[in-house]
């Protein structure tokens, strides 16, 4: 018997899983479902064995907070790294982002979002003692604050760099100012300001 109900509601579903995905609405769902479907054979079949084993293999690195099949991930593993410069940033996103641009090639420290007093997070919700404890260790001479340049981030930046006081560290922070390829006409107040106040020797 055709079980046209359970089908569409197994659709349904799927419609409803992907509309939750950052970036995806309820329509765009559709046309992406609509599309695996059609492509059963390449993409759906394959994307649900990835799926599948993403899930039961990537965990979060105990020491950084990184995604990785190990633990310690592969970027706390590598010797190769810069081992006395550790970069806090607010998700692993970011560290892709760093990753992928290929200029850092410390190690890293995910702390997992900001300090929010709107949204009720404060510092016991975020992975920030850890970074203090690992700023403490002999081998560390850096902590790079890398969180983003909002309100939150400002604040959770502020927050880091007092809590590491008691480190024998440098603190640093990731400047803010004008992207290479920028214009100036294009650019809101808040970045032409922090592009002037570091403003380096020509």
């Amino acid at each position: 018997m055709y079980r046209t109900r359970t089908t569409n509601n197994d659709l349904d579903q799927l419609i409803q899983l992907l509309s939750r995905l950052p970036g995806l609405g309820p329509r765009s769902a559709r046309r992406a479902v609509l599309h695996l479907i059609k492509k059963k054979d390449v993409l759906m079949r394959p994307l649900a064995t990835s799926l599948a084993t993403v899930a039961e293999h990537v965990h979060p690195c105990t020491t950084c907070g990184n995604l990785d099949i190990s633990d310690p991930c592969h970027i706390c593993e590598d010797e190769r790294r810069d081992r006395g410069t550790i970069c806090a940033i607010e998700d692993v996103a970011d560290l892709w982002a760093l990753e992928r641009a290929g200029s850092f090639r410390g190690l890293y420290h995910v702390i997992g979002g900001t300090l929010s007093a709107l949204d009720g997070i404060g510092p016991d919700d975020l992975n920030i003692n850890g970074l203090i404890e690992r700023a403490m260790e002999d081998e560390v001479s850096e902590v790079i604050i890398a969180t983003n340049a909002t309100v939150d981030g400002q604040t959770t930046a502020h927050y880091i760099a007092d809590r590491l006081k008691g480190a024998n560290v440098r603190i640093t922070r990731l400047a803010h100012g004008v992207p290479v390829g920028g214009e100036l006409d294009y650019l809101d107040d808040g970045t032409l300001t922090a592009a002037l106040n570091a403003r380096q020797n020509f």
